[in-house]
């Protein structure tokens, strides 16, 4: 039964709601503040984008700086939100949603509101949604001082034996303008962004825009999709998003972001994808760590305008690397995980079931490239890669750009090749075994499977197309992999190089005039 105070606060929130035309329904749960009603629609937010596109930029002031950094990793960690207070926890819709406190690593507030017809009402902060220590210095807080980001809890109308919505999410939205999602295998992993902003260029510092306001769209029925409202800003850019996301057996996401520039931008990353990559079977220090894999993502896959299948292996490069792979019009490009063999990493925490997202663009995109970061790391605390769309033409002040992208978080592509894929990049000492193994020549043995390769004929041999950027290629040849997996083959060369710079590779099957496996780019760091 509901205690009289909880009864009284509902009814009273209720009312205030009636009173101006919001949707009783709407009210998130038996016991959230909301502020007053204002009107809201996603073609109100964008002509505010641009507004605001033409002032300076003043970015919100943290609420309590000395009392947020207090709020440390362990302290954060101690603050748990009750789902009793959910937004939508008796519905509508199926999925709640809970919140994130600030704390030392998220100190800028995310304004939250509620959107019901045309109607948008903040969901007020008020410490009593949080479980917490009694010596928390959350409890210090000033009043409303915000959320630090949010989560979709999974569907409350489903088996909760399985699967209950109090203590799993599918989807989080935490600091600047990060989001992620599980895929089908149930794990977070990798992250997007809304926005990459000169991620290490010379010219210019990088800059993290923030999602500094979440509308949430009030469900109309028990569907599998939900629909979020977000405003960005940053010193560089403002933008209006809309995300409609889909919770089926992976997840889905529906994008549209109308941005505008302030001021000049060198690197203007759409689309992008942020990822962990320290260590694979291809290079690893020795005893760096126990394991002999950590990586949230093992390589870059790309659908060029053109139709060809690409993979580009990640790598851990001594210094930061970038890679442009230019084209017009892509059909998708993703950080993937295609090891799934939970062997390969021999740890808890699943990373064979991190999941891939993929960016399908959605319409023409033009002329651009997909640039590739690449960044050193000696931990797997640290994102060092990541991936984006540039388009080609400079991102100068005034400028609009209306873009619309699916990012699918699954477990392999979700377009797949009939090729062959790259399941493996391996390298050693070149030369032959038994004999002196001369300097600067590197083996790479690149694994292929499936596609045209399960049907070879008896006898026939793939062929090995290679090509460098530079050096000298010998002992190139194929064979079937020794392990009586139908399809399974590899490609070993030895590449002989001087100096250090490094060696863009570029290799693939094919048995006469037909292409058997999707093209297979590295980018070699002699050493």
């Amino acid at each position: 039964m509901m205690d009289r105070r909880l009864f009284l606060a509902a009814s009273a929130a209720t009312a205030a709601m009636a009173s101006t035309g919001f949707a009783p329904e709407a009210l998130a749960a038996s016991d959230l503040k909301l502020g007053p009603a204002v009107d809201f629609s996603f073609e109100a937010l964008k002509t505010r984008v641009r507004a605001m596109a033409a002032q300076p930029y003043r970015p919100a002031p943290s609420p309590d700086p000395a009392v947020l950094n207090q709020i440390d990793y362990d302290a954060h960690g101690k603050i748990k939100f009750n789902p009793d207070y959910a937004l939508f926890a008796d519905g509508p819709g199926q999925f709640p949603v809970t919140f994130f406190h600030l704390g030392q690593w998220f100190q800028k507030p995310v304004r939250m509101r509620v959107v019901a017809d045309g109607k948008a009402r903040e969901i007020v902060y008020e410490p009593r949604y949080f479980d917490m220590p009694a010596d928390s210095p959350a409890k210090r807080l000033k009043e409303n001082a915000g959320f630090a980001g949010f989560r979709f809890q999974e569907s409350r109308l489903g088996d909760q034996a399985v699967k209950p919505w109090r203590t799993n999410d599918w989807v989080a939205f935490l600091g600047a303008s990060y989001f992620r999602a599980i895929g089908e295998l149930y794990q977070y992993g990798l992250s997007a962004r809304g926005i990459a902003i000169n991620v290490t260029v010379a010219e210019a510092p990088e800059e993290f825009p923030d999602f500094t306001e979440i509308y949430f769209e009030t469900p109309k029925d028990n569907g599998p999709s939900v629909t979020v409202y977000a405003l960005l800003e940053g010193p560089s850019v403002v933008g209006a998003y809309k995300f409609i996301m889909t919770r089926d057996t992976a997840v889905v996401m529906d994008i549209e972001a109308a941005l505008t520039v302030r001021k000049p931008v060198f690197r203007f990353g759409l689309a992008p994808l942020t990822s962990m990559f320290w260590f694979s079977e291809t290079v690893k220090q020795t005893a760096v760590d126990w394991r002999p894999e950590v990586h949230d993502s093992d390589g870059l896959a790309m659908w060029t305008g053109s139709g060809e299948r690409i993979w580009r292996p990640l790598n851990n490069p001594p210094r930061i690397s970038a890679s442009a792979f230019q084209d017009v019009d892509p059909r998708g490009f993703g950080l993937m995980q295609r090891d799934r063999n939970g062997d390969h990493f021999q740890d808890g925490v699943f990373y064979e079931k991190r999941p891939s997202a993929w960016v399908e663009p959605v319409g023409k995109w033009g002329k651009g490239s997909v640039q590739l970061i690449e960044i050193p790391t000696d931990d797997e605390i640290h994102d060092n890669t990541v991936a984006m769309w540039v388009p080609a033409e400079p991102a100068i002040a005034g400028q609009s750009h209306a873009l619309r992208y699916r990012i699918h978080w699954v477990d392999g592509e979700p377009f797949p090749s009939t090729l062959a894929r790259c399941v493996a990049t391996r390298l050693g000492n070149g030369g032959v075994p038994g004999q002196p193994r001369p300097k600067g020549v590197r083996k790479f043995m690149i694994e292929f499977l499936g596609g045209p390769l399960k049907d070879l004929p008896f006898g026939a041999k793939p062929e090995v197309v290679l090509s460098a950027s530079r050096g000298t290629f010998s002992y190139v040849f194929t064979e079937a992999v020794p392990n009586n997996v139908p399809g399974h083959w590899r490609a070993q060369f030895d590449l002989a190089v001087s100096g250090t710079e490094p060696v863009d590779i570029r290799c693939y099957l094919k048995l006469g005039d037909q292409v058997l496996s999707e093209t297979w780019l590295y980018q070699y760091l002699p050493f």
